[in-house]
């Protein structure tokens, strides 16, 4: 990315017309919508490009979701494995191939500290950004950093034995990096059940605190789950149809994984297998002579049947598809569970445990934010990612609009909308129009 790089001498009070904040796959998303309609802009990445998937996840991590669904703009998947799963390392590649394709202008090394307005008292004016290497303002800003922000330890975690070794999902990397003994995994969304799956695969003893996280199947009735549900319609629901409102943003994701070219991650067989399930964690007792005791709350048979619930629910809907549309498709027998939780103690023995790997998800911070453009929990108030605030938008969040919108399936469409809406309200000045922007950046 050097060639891209801004020089080192222009790194005082700068006036960029756009500023995007992030170089992860929204960001660079957004920069070929505004590249390509000849917008000055510029890139701003704390670290590097796409450091998230390089820095925060795990060394068998691979997507859940079908590399057919990597759909950036003008960049679609075009590999020979269209129905694999990309490996971090080939992550990494398509975002830096991506880059490669239409180099965007990107400064990387940068944080940015504040954003303000420079006339707060109105709609209008411009946008000062201070960062680590000065002072930038825009005519407009978009925010292009997720939500995961700060990782989440639970308050209980500073009462534990400081023998233990304890790290977020963000941090684990393999089995090999952690203490020989025991290891608990908190938490059973996509992080957390993958994570105990590799650290099960490795031959390690594995507890695993499993809450209310759904579960999906990886294939049903000779196509990927996720292929039947394109076909329905189902990447398309937004937030304005979708039953639960924008409350769907705050819905857990389904546990499945991508590994070994694809499967179902099936808790009660890693169980059956020797891995110990507990339910939700609740408390922790400390004992005067020993490491204590943590406690679990006795749900454990519920979250498991819920899950399943879940999963079969999903395989009903794609049912009733293939009979409406009249597909010829084999039949597959239904799920029946192959472990049931038996009345036992709620309690673990810390003495056990050498490690614990947190994986109950991140803290979201906007603060540096000083624009009222967030609501009391601070979360950004937006329609599409465009906020009241003239100038400002948000990009790559989970269901901004849909469930692909922090996603490589429909980021992109989010940042062609942005696109459009910054042109209706004037911000590219005399710049092209851009009609018929969709089909251009397919």
């Amino acid at each position: 990315m050097k060639d891209n790089q801004i020089p080192t001498a222009a790194k005082q009070s700068q006036h960029v017309h756009t500023l995007i904040i992030g170089g992860g796959q929204a960001g660079l998303s957004m920069s070929y919508v505004l590249k390509q309609q000849g917008v000055e802009h510029l890139i701003l990445e704390r670290h590097r490009l796409g450091w998230a998937w390089r820095e925060q996840r795990w060394d068998t991590f691979c997507l859940v979701t079908p590399n057919w669904q990597c759909r950036l703009p003008g960049f679609h998947y075009a590999g020979k494995d269209p129905e694999g799963f990309m490996v971090k390392s080939q992550i990494v590649d398509y975002l830096e191939s991506y880059a490669a394709h239409f180099s965007p202008p990107i400064r990387e090394g940068v944080n940015v500290i504040g954003i303000s307005r420079s006339n707060p008292s109105s709609q209008n004016g411009r946008f000062c950004v201070t960062t680590s290497e000065g002072e930038f303002t825009a005519e407009q800003v978009v925010v292009a950093v997720g939500n995961y922000h700060r990782e989440r330890f639970p308050a209980i975690s500073s009462q534990l034995p400081a023998r233990i070794t304890q790290l977020h999902s963000a941090q684990y990397r393999n089995a090999e990096s952690l203490p020989e003994g025991e290891v608990l995994v908190v938490g059973s969304a996509q992080s957390g059940a993958q994570i105990a799956e590799d650290l099960h695969l490795a031959g390690r003893k594995v507890h695993l605190c499993v809450g209310n996280a759904p579960r999906v199947a990886r294939f049903y009735r000779g196509r990927d789950v996720v292929a039947w549900l394109d076909d329905m319609g189902h990447y398309q629901l937004n937030v304005d149809n979708h039953p639960l409102g924008e409350d769907a943003r705050q819905k857990t994701n389904h546990y499945v994984t991508g590994r070994d070219g694809g499967r179902d991650i099936d808790l009660r067989a890693f169980a059956r297998q020797g891995m110990q399930l507990h339910g939700r964690m609740q408390s922790y007792q400390a004992e005067e002579n020993g490491d204590g005791w943590l406690v679990m709350d006795d749900g454990l048979t519920k979250y498991l049947d819920a899950a399943d619930a879940t999963s079969e629910k999903i395989k009903d809907s794609i049912d009733a598809w293939i009979a409406e549309q009249g597909i010829s498709a084999p039949i597959e027998a239904r799920y029946v569970p192959v472990w049931q939780p038996s009345e036992s103690d709620n309690r673990l023995d810390l003495s056990k445990i050498s490690a614990i790997v947190w994986a109950v998800g991140f803290h979201t911070d906007f603060s540096w934010i000083d624009v009222p453009a967030f609501n009391h929990r601070g979360y950004p108030i937006h329609r599409r990612g465009v906020c009241d605030i003239a100038g400002l938008y948000f990009l790559g969040l989970p269901w901004l609009w849909t469930w692909g919108s922090g996603r490589f399936e429909g980021v992109g469409q989010d940042a062609i909308y942005l696109g459009e809406q910054m042109l209706a309200a004037g911000f590219f000045g005399q710049v092209a129009a851009m009609g018929g922007m969709e089909n251009a950046f397919r």
